[in-house]
Protein backbone atom coordinates (compact mmCIF):
# COMPACT_ATOMS: atom_id res chain seq x y z
CA UNK A 1 0.00 0.00 0.00
CA UNK A 2 2.61 2.74 0.97
CA UNK A 3 6.07 1.62 -0.88
CA UNK A 4 7.76 5.57 -0.48
CA UNK A 5 7.48 6.93 2.63
CA UNK A 6 8.66 10.56 3.12
CA UNK A 7 9.76 11.84 6.18
CA UNK A 8 10.91 15.70 6.32
CA UNK A 9 12.63 16.98 9.20
CA UNK A 10 13.94 20.29 10.52
CA UNK A 11 17.42 19.62 12.08
CA UNK A 12 17.27 22.85 13.80
CA UNK A 13 14.06 21.41 15.78
CA UNK A 14 14.71 17.49 15.64
CA UNK A 15 12.62 16.81 18.84
CA UNK A 16 9.27 17.95 16.92
CA UNK A 17 10.46 14.62 14.65
CA UNK A 18 10.38 11.65 17.47
CA UNK A 19 7.52 10.44 17.11
CA UNK A 20 7.02 11.19 13.55
CA UNK A 21 9.98 8.99 13.09
CA UNK A 22 8.50 6.16 15.12
CA UNK A 23 5.15 5.56 13.33
CA UNK A 24 7.85 5.81 10.13
CA UNK A 25 9.66 2.71 10.93
CA UNK A 26 6.20 1.06 12.12
CA UNK A 27 4.50 1.56 9.22
CA UNK A 28 7.79 0.81 6.79
CA UNK A 29 8.21 -2.38 8.39
CA UNK A 30 4.08 -3.22 8.61
CA UNK A 31 4.11 -2.74 4.20
CA UNK A 32 7.64 -3.12 3.65
CA UNK A 33 8.33 0.42 2.59
CA UNK A 34 11.51 2.42 1.72
CA UNK A 35 11.71 5.25 4.07
CA UNK A 36 13.24 9.25 2.52
CA UNK A 37 14.22 11.47 5.03
CA UNK A 38 14.57 14.93 3.64
CA UNK A 39 15.77 18.06 4.91
CA UNK A 40 15.37 21.83 3.33
CA UNK A 41 17.78 24.30 3.50
CA UNK A 42 17.09 28.22 2.22
CA UNK A 43 18.36 28.61 -1.71
CA UNK A 44 20.64 31.85 -1.53
CA UNK A 45 20.69 31.19 -5.44
CA UNK A 46 18.65 34.45 -6.35
CA UNK A 47 21.09 36.52 -7.90
CA UNK A 48 20.71 39.57 -5.61
CA UNK A 49 21.31 37.11 -2.72
CA UNK A 50 23.99 35.14 -4.26
CA UNK A 51 26.04 38.05 -4.56
CA UNK A 52 26.61 38.70 -1.01
CA UNK A 53 27.91 35.02 -0.75
CA UNK A 54 31.32 33.20 -2.31
CA UNK A 55 30.85 31.24 -4.83
CA UNK A 56 31.25 27.78 -2.89
CA UNK A 57 28.84 28.62 0.00
CA UNK A 58 25.83 27.04 -0.87
CA UNK A 59 27.74 23.60 -1.99
CA UNK A 60 29.66 23.74 1.40
CA UNK A 61 25.89 24.05 3.22
CA UNK A 62 24.32 21.29 1.36
CA UNK A 63 27.58 18.90 1.81
CA UNK A 64 27.58 19.86 5.54
CA UNK A 65 23.29 19.41 5.97
CA UNK A 66 23.68 16.37 4.43
CA UNK A 67 26.24 14.84 6.91
CA UNK A 68 24.27 16.34 9.78
CA UNK A 69 21.16 14.85 8.20
CA UNK A 70 23.02 11.11 7.98
CA UNK A 71 23.94 11.65 11.56
CA UNK A 72 20.76 11.97 12.65
CA UNK A 73 19.05 9.34 10.68
CA UNK A 74 22.03 7.08 11.90
CA UNK A 75 21.09 7.58 15.89
CA UNK A 76 16.82 7.84 15.54
CA UNK A 77 16.54 4.96 12.79
CA UNK A 78 16.16 1.07 13.95
CA UNK A 79 18.09 0.26 10.28
CA UNK A 80 19.62 3.33 9.41
CA UNK A 81 21.37 1.75 6.69
CA UNK A 82 17.64 1.41 4.61
CA UNK A 83 16.98 4.74 5.27
CA UNK A 84 17.82 7.12 2.45
CA UNK A 85 18.62 10.78 2.60
CA UNK A 86 18.22 14.03 0.50
CA UNK A 87 18.65 17.71 1.33
CA UNK A 88 16.41 20.31 -0.87
CA UNK A 89 16.77 23.64 -1.31
CA UNK A 90 13.97 26.06 -1.13
CA UNK A 91 12.10 29.25 0.14
CA UNK A 92 9.40 27.78 0.93
CA UNK A 93 9.59 24.00 2.55
CA UNK A 94 6.21 22.83 2.09
CA UNK A 95 6.77 23.56 -1.84
CA UNK A 96 10.34 21.39 -1.99
CA UNK A 97 8.28 18.72 0.32
CA UNK A 98 5.43 18.57 -2.14
CA UNK A 99 7.57 18.63 -5.01
CA UNK A 100 9.85 16.08 -4.17
CA UNK A 101 7.02 13.68 -2.65
CA UNK A 102 5.76 14.44 -7.00
CA UNK A 103 8.87 13.74 -8.67
CA UNK A 104 9.84 10.39 -6.20
CA UNK A 105 5.89 9.26 -6.70
CA UNK A 106 5.92 8.62 -2.95
CA UNK A 107 2.54 7.19 -1.56
CA UNK A 108 2.58 8.61 2.08
CA UNK A 109 4.54 11.89 3.98
CA UNK A 110 4.65 11.73 7.73
CA UNK A 111 5.19 15.15 8.52
CA UNK A 112 5.83 16.26 12.13
CA UNK A 113 3.92 19.54 13.26
CA UNK A 114 4.63 22.39 15.41
CA UNK A 115 0.75 22.75 16.39
CA UNK A 116 -0.71 21.24 19.65
CA UNK A 117 -3.86 23.12 18.94
CA UNK A 118 -5.90 22.15 15.96
CA UNK A 119 -6.72 25.90 15.52
CA UNK A 120 -3.42 26.51 14.74
CA UNK A 121 -2.18 23.97 12.44
CA UNK A 122 -4.79 25.77 10.14
CA UNK A 123 -2.35 29.27 10.07
CA UNK A 124 -0.31 28.56 7.97
CA UNK A 125 1.95 25.66 9.19
CA UNK A 126 3.91 23.79 6.69
CA UNK A 127 2.12 20.73 7.48
CA UNK A 128 -0.79 22.45 6.11
CA UNK A 129 0.64 23.53 2.98
CA UNK A 130 1.83 20.02 2.77
CA UNK A 131 -1.64 18.70 3.12
CA UNK A 132 -3.16 20.71 0.99
CA UNK A 133 -1.16 20.50 -1.51
CA UNK A 134 1.33 16.86 -1.79
CA UNK A 135 0.32 14.36 -4.28
CA UNK A 136 -0.20 11.34 -2.00
CA UNK A 137 -1.29 10.70 1.04
CA UNK A 138 -0.09 12.47 4.21
CA UNK A 139 0.04 11.77 7.98
CA UNK A 140 0.17 14.74 10.45
CA UNK A 141 2.00 14.14 13.46
CA UNK A 142 1.46 16.29 16.70
CA UNK A 143 3.82 16.56 19.25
Amino acid sequence: MFKEILLPVDLQETALSERAIAIAQDVAEHYDSNITVITVIPDFGLPLVANFFPEDTMKQANKEVCAELKRFVAQHFRQPDKVKTDVRQGSSPHKAVVKYADKHHVDLIIIPSRAKDVSKLFLGSSATHVVERAPCSVMVVRP
